[in-house]
């Protein structure tokens, strides 16, 4: 398609959004930001909308056009990798409720173009990441941004590994109250005796160490906050959930799927395998993202 072509295919989207949003009812519009042009949107597509931001200059951007946003992990993903980490998120901050319908507009990853468009109801695939009634948290003392940063890394792992060799990891954050007496430590935690603002996961600076030691057997345990208790930690639960994990997940997942059952975490397991990111809460996969194509490959 050329790239006339692909703008006009933009184009056309965003026009009949802000329509089928008003026809289906739904509560939101999400559209990733890279492909809004400096345009004026149509019609009524600025009060539903959510722009999907990947960096501080999108965020910018689209709040100065009086856009609310959603930030969410800058690597690639599908097409439908995108919809699911937007509405993650947008969940965790309380911008969807169980019930919610939702039109999504996405397209390849940093083409700048739109050439999708979903209608989904929120509280099927994700209803195990819901609170539990109205004006609860869904998970107690997880703040958004930090959810939105160890999934950004995770993907950053799945994606890309570390030195070009496959990596696997356990990242369990929030609820660390109950989760830390159901752990020992399997190395000498490298994070113990530093302050807490010189091990927070939400410290750019800290995303290669982190990356490092994902290549150690083990779970990161990271506090609500950010600040990571611990890494190179084994978990102990036994408990699991009595439908079990999909054919095919091992030993990681498996206690990924355990720790979030008998306490209110949230779990990411990253598989060295395959590169897929699945976040699991209750005990139960929240949602999976797979491992992009390679660049120049169809999505």
């Amino acid at each position: 398609m050329s790239e006339s072509s692909a703008h006009d295919v933009s184009h056309a989207l965003l026009a009949h959004a802000a329509a089928l949003a008003s026809e289906v009812e739904a509560s939101a519009v999400f559209v990733y930001a890279d492909a809004l042009s400096g345009d004026e949107l149509p019609g009524g597509l600025a009060e539903r909308m959510l722009a999907v931001v990947r960096s501080d200059e999108q965020e910018k951007e689209a709040q100065e056009r009086g856009l609310r946003t959603i930030r969410v992990p800058s690597q690639l993903l599908t097409r439908m990798g995108q919809v699911k980490v937007a509405v993650l998120i947008a969940l965790a901050r309380g911008l969807l409720r169980p019930g919610d319908r939702i039109v999504c507009l996405a397209g390849i990853a940093n083409s700048g173009n739109l050439d999708m468009l979903l209608v989904t109801d929120v509280g099927k695939e994700f209803e195990v990441f819901l609170a539990p009634s109205a004006g609860e948290a869904i998970v107690p003392y997880l703040h958004p941004e930090v959810l939105s940063r160890v999934l950004e890394i995770a993907v950053a792992l799945g994606s890309e590994g570390r030195e070009g060799k496959p990596v696997g990891t356990l990242f369990v954050v929030g609820d660390t109250e109950k989760v830390l007496p159901l752990t020992h430590q399997m190395i000498l935690n490298p994070f113990h005796g530093y302050r807490e603002e010189e091990r927070n996961i939400l410290d750019h600076r800290l995303e290669e160490t982190v990356k490092e030691l994902a290549t150690v057997d083990g779970a990161f345990i990271i506090r609500g906050d950010g600040v990571i208790h611990s890494a190179g930690t084994y978990l102990k639960t036994s408990a699991f959930p009595e439908e079990g994990l999909p054919p095919g997940l091992g030993a990681r997942h498996q206690a990924a799927a355990g720790i979030s059952f008998v306490t209110d975490c949230i779990a990411v397991a990253v598989s060295q395998s395959t590169g897929t990111v699945t976040v699991f809460r209750n005990g139960k996969i929240v949602t999976a993202l797979e491992k992009p194509p390679s660049a120049g490959a169809p999505r």
